[in-house]
């Protein structure tokens, strides 16, 4: 099996789910980064430097491996920085998903494509939002996800290749970037907890609503579509529940082991914040037998503690 991003956050959650199944797994990270190999892996994950934006490259680790599966991670993934980064965005999300499928085809193979989505391609609703429902990207990550999306829907209807296509809402971890608004405030009390900084979280918008799953839920899914999933048919990855990102807050700042005061910072709200984005899981849960089983709780908790940890070995 090949997984594109690898040594991302998302990437190194579903490495873990593909060993305990007891596979193999071929692992391309971006070369010249700092972000991988992330960290001492069996001999059964071959790491692999590609450059999703190298044709040549990528033809070439394709047709060296063959593999089955592609699951395609790959990618510019914070909503935020997009604003200021547009170009790169756009060039990693919708090029990357083009010199992958192009490649996919000159090498003659037909593995089962997962390409990941977005939720971030829906339109604003007030309600939950299903597969159906209308699309309106509103900043230029959505807009990369859509474009991507339809990539892989183009490349199952014109060449055949089994191509499933999740939408996955917010999910969160640990080892996600600190860039991201639950790992910030993990992180945060982490180093208040070990007096590295003043007892104090500056927040932007805290009313926004997001559906959030646990990442290791959301990488269960995505093998489970690989299984699956219909070819060309898209699937929402959520749980059913808004959680406000003060929720998200609370529940950290109820973990922590000392006080900790809360402060609205106006530069940390985006250009544009949704204030709620929820999704309807009928179709995946109905198709594909999948729904998220780790509490919220259980992931603030385990978010917590990988930060304590990352903390003390800094410190150390």
């Amino acid at each position: 099996m090949l997984v594109t991003g690898a040594a991302g956050f998302v990437g190194s959650h579903l490495i873990d789910l593909l060993l305990d199944e007891g596979q193999s797994v071929d692992a391309w990270y971006r070369p010249g980064t700092d972000t991988g190999p992330p960290r001492e892996q069996p001999d059964r994950v071959r790491w692999r430097g590609v450059d999703i934006l190298d044709a040549g490259a990528v033809s070439a680790a394709l047709a060296e491996n063959r593999p089955a599966t592609v699951f395609h991670l790959a990618g510019a993934a914070d909503v935020g920085s997009s604003w200021d980064q547009t170009y790169d965005t756009l060039a990693t999300n919708v090029r990357g998903t083009h010199t992958l499928c192009e490649a996919v085809r000159h090498t003659g193979l037909a593995p089962t494509l997962l390409i990941t989505g977005s939720a971030m391609v829906y339109g604003p609703s007030a309600s939950a939002l299903s597969e159906e429902a209308p699309l309106g990207p509103t900043n230029p990550y959505a807009v990369s996800k859509l474009a991507q999306e339809q990539l892989g829907a183009r490349f199952a209807a014109e060449d055949g290749c089994r191509v499933v296509l999740p939408r996955a809402f917010n999910h969160i971890g640990i080892r996600q970037s600190p860039s991201f608004a639950a790992a910030s405030f993990a992180s945060r009390i982490a180093s208040i907890e070990a007096a590295e900084v003043e007892p104090t979280i500056d927040v932007g918008n805290l009313q926004a609503k997001r559906d959030i799953t646990d990442v290791r839920d959301t990488v269960r899914a995505y093998r489970a579509l690989a299984e699956r999933g219909a070819s060309g048919r898209v699937y929402n990855v959520c749980s059913g529940h808004a959680r406000s990102i003060q929720e998200v807050l609370d529940g950290l700042i109820a973990l922590a082991r000392v006080e900790v005061t809360v402060r609205v910072d106006p530069a940390r709200i985006r250009p544009s914040d949704t204030p709620l984005v929820l999704g309807d899981p009928t179709r995946i849960e109905s198709e594909i037998g999948w729904a998220p089983s780790v509490p919220f709780k259980q992931t603030l908790s385990d978010l917590l503690d990988h930060w304590r940890h990352a903390t003390s070995v800094a410190r150390s």
